[in-house]
C-alpha cells in the first residue's frame, strides 16, 4: 500500500491541542506500518519549521521518532515541503531517513503515473508580489541570512505567530469545492504537458475532495484537526481512496 497525507500542522494551537494532534498522527503512522510500502507526506506536516545548522524546533519527538523507526524498518518516506515547513535543511534526511522534495514530483506507483505537489505556489503566476515573496522564502541564501541574523528563540516565536496568522486566513470552514478551481486548472496543465499522468494529488487546501476528468483524476488530501485526519490510500491495483482516521 501507498499512503498520502498533508496539512497535519503539528504544533498548531495550544499545548493540549498540539499534543492531541501529534498523538493522533503517530497512531495513524503505527496503524499503517504493517502494509505500507511508501508514505508520502505532502507538505505542512509541521505548522512551522525553521532549521538552523545545529538547532531544530523543540518538540515533535514522538512523530520524528516514529518516522525514523519506520524508515529504519524499510518503509520509504517522502517529505514534500509546504508553505509552513519549507525552511528545512538536512535533518529529516540524515536523522529520520526521509527523502526530501522541495517541488512537485512525478512518480509511478502500481503501474499508474502520478504528479504529487503540495500546491501552495500554483496560483501566483500573475501576482508579482506573491512571486517575489515565494522566491525569497524558498531562497537558500535568504534562509542562511535569516539564520545568521536572527536568534532561534526569536525566529521560532515569530514563525509560530506567522504560521497561526497564515492558517487562520486559510480556514478550512471557508473552503468549498469551488475554492479548488486554480489547482484543478494547474492539474489540467500538468496533464497537457504529461499526457501519461493518471492522478494528481495535492495538499494545501484543507478539504478532502476528488475531481474527475475523462482521462485523469485530481485528489485533494484534506487536513488533520478536531480529532480526525484525512489521507489517501493506494492499493497494488492502482486504486486510490480518500479515508479518515480518528
Amino acid at each position: 500500500m501507498y499512503y498520502f497525507a498533508s496539512d497535519v500542522h503539528l504544533g498548531a494551537g495550544d499545548e493540549q491541542q498540539a499534543r492531541r494532534t501529534e498523538q493522533l498522527f503517530v497512531r495513524w503512522l503505527e496503524s499503517i506500518e504493517d502494509d505500507a510500502e511508501a508514505i508520502f507526506l505532502m507538505g505542512d506536516i509541521f505548522d512551522f519549521w525553521f532549521e538552523y545548522s545545529r538547532v531544530i524546533p523543540k518538540g515533535f519527538v514522538r512523530v520524528l521518532g516514529t518516522l525514523a523507526r519506520l524508515a529504519d524498518k524499510g518503509i520509504t518516506i517522502h517529505f514534500f515541503t509546504g508553505n509552513h515547513d519549507m525552511w528545512c535543511r538536512d535533518y529529516f534526511e540524515k536523522e529520520c531517513g526521509m527523502h526530501l522534495h522541495r517541488r512537485g514530483e512525478d512518480v509511478t506507483l502500481s503501474g499508474k503515473h502520478l504528479h504529487l505537489a503540495h500546491g501552495d505556489n500554483l496560483n501566483i503566476g500573475n501576482k508579482p508580489m506573491l512571486r517575489l515573496m515565494n522566491s525569497a522564502f524558498r531562497s537558500s541564501f535568504m534562509r542562511a541570512l535569516f539564520s545568521w541574523l536572527v536568534h532561534p528563540n526569536l525566529a521560532l516565536r515569530f514563525g509560530k505567530w506567522w504560521s497561526g496568522k497564515s492558517r487562520k486566513s486559510h480556514n478550512s470552514s471557508n473552503i468549498t469545492p469551488a475554492s479548488l478551481g486554480f489547482l484543478i486548472e494547474a492539474a489540467k496543465q500538468t496533464k497537457a504537458l504529461s499526457p501519461s499522468v493518471d492522478y494528481v494529488i495535492y495538499g494545501h487546501m484543507h478539504l478532502p475532495h476528488i475531481h474527475r476528468e475523462a482521462d485523469f483524476s485530481v485528489y485533494f488530501l484534506g487536513n488533520w484537526e478536531d480529532g480526525k485526519g484525512s489521507y489517501a490510500q493506494m492499493d497494488g491495483e492502482g486504486n486510490i481512496e480518500l479515508k479518515t482516521f480518528q
